[in-house]
């Protein structure tokens, strides 16, 4: 949660936009980029964050390596929208460790969530245990990865964009 507002001015922006390409920048590299000394640098990252900006930082792990072969999309249908289960269901997917991302949907399904696994078979056991035997799931639509031939994660910046 945002603790203050910040407005954003084109130094901002440019730190923004290089920690969201390469987090492990130093705070020396980063203030040169932005064309201003390390101190103040790091006093705007640590503004950035106090405002809510820059929500933490990440490493990019090649889950192959670490035997997660499969990533799959599954759609899923509840059997009841109202507040109290869509917030059950949620609490119930933070629990699933092979569930990297959820994401709660207006049209056809009611949550999209991204799933790595072992192999088809660990999915599919993780889909008959758990998904399916949740509580208030109706239905589960899967669409499997074959090849990712973009992934950009964080927001386009524009660094040159100025708020009013």
């Amino acid at each position: 949660m945002p603790t203050r507002r910040v407005k954003l001015d084109r130094i901002d922006r440019r730190i923004l936009d290089d920690l969201q390409q390469q987090g492990r920048m130093t705070n020396v590299d980063l203030a040169r980029r932005a064309g201003i000394s390390a101190p103040p640098c790091l006093r705007r990252v640590r503004a950035l964050e106090e405002a809510g900006f820059i929500r933490g930082y990440h490493a990019d792990i090649a889950p192959e390596l670490l035997g997660y072969e499969l990533t799959v999309f599954a759609l899923i249908g509840l059997s009841s929208q109202a507040k109290a289960d869509l917030r059950i269901f949620e609490d119930t997917v933070n629990g699933w460790a092979e569930v990297r991302e959820c994401h709660m949907l207006a049209g056809e399904a009611d949550f999209l969530l991204k799933v790595v696994a072992e192999n088809w078979d660990a999915y599919k056991t993780f889909v008959d245990e758990r998904l399916t035997a949740a509580p208030n799931v109706n239905h589960v639509k899967t669409m499997q990865v074959l090849q990712t031939t973009k992934y950009a994660p964080g927001v386009p910046i524009d660094v040159d964009t100025v708020e009013e």
